[in-house]
């Protein structure tokens, strides 16, 4: 379990000198924000579903987070999970079933909480692997629920995100990119998110 202090701190640190979190390496797209769309949350449920079929009790919890997961805000069209596994280092406890089951690891940061990411082509998502005592995810289910609950905050994101996927697609950017467009806003809101849920002053 998380500290408040831990759930409260970002970290902002590179990868260890020649370290790499890219098992994948990005390329240049153009970053297209849809509306939204009330399909989202049906294919949450499909990829959640994939998702237990392949590793039964090893899958701790499965949350859709990202834009995805919040009704009435525009998003990229891609579905992001959080899933919490026992020991996310261990990759041969999960790993395997979940190529099995479609899925492609992308990036590991075992620097940053044990990260990994998998994606999955149909429907397109993003698989956050974390383990039990991780922030990160409580960070993505306070601001999700936020920004469910505020109208205000909602509305503003939904305009940072379109400028960012503007100014980065006109520039040839990767998403890394895109993200740090967006990082001031984001904080900004997780100060009011983090406040609402009583955590911070």
């Amino acid at each position: 379990m998380s500290t408040i202090d831990e759930i409260l701190t970002f970290s902002d640190e590179e990868p260890p000198p020649g370290a790499s979190p890219w098992v994948v390496a990005p390329r240049a797209s153009e970053i297209a924000i849809a509306e939204p769309d009330p399909a989202w949350p049906e294919r949450f449920e499909a990829v959640a579903a994939r998702v237990r079929h392949a590793l039964g009790a090893r899958a701790l919890a499965l949350d859709h987070v990202g834009s995805t997961s919040v009704a009435g805000l525009p998003a990229k069209p891609i579905i992001d999970i959080d899933l919490i596994v026992a020991r996310p280092a261990d990759e041969a406890s999960w790993l395997p079933q979940l190529e099995r089951a479609g899925f492609v690891l992308t990036v590991r940061e075992p620097w940053w909480h044990e990260h990994r990411v998998l994606k999955l082509a149909d429907p397109d998502a993003n698989l956050h692997v974390f383990g039990p005592e991780a922030p990160e995810p409580w960070r993505h289910r306070i601001f999700r629920d936020h920004l469910r609950r505020s109208l205000d905050d909602r509305a503003r994101y939904a305009d940072v995100k379109r400028e960012a996927a503007r100014a980065s697609t006109a520039a040839g950017e990767l998403m890394e990119q895109y993200n740090a467009r967006k990082s001031a806003a984001i904080r900004e809101i997780y100060a009011r998110a983090f406040r609402a849920a009583g955590i911070a002053s």
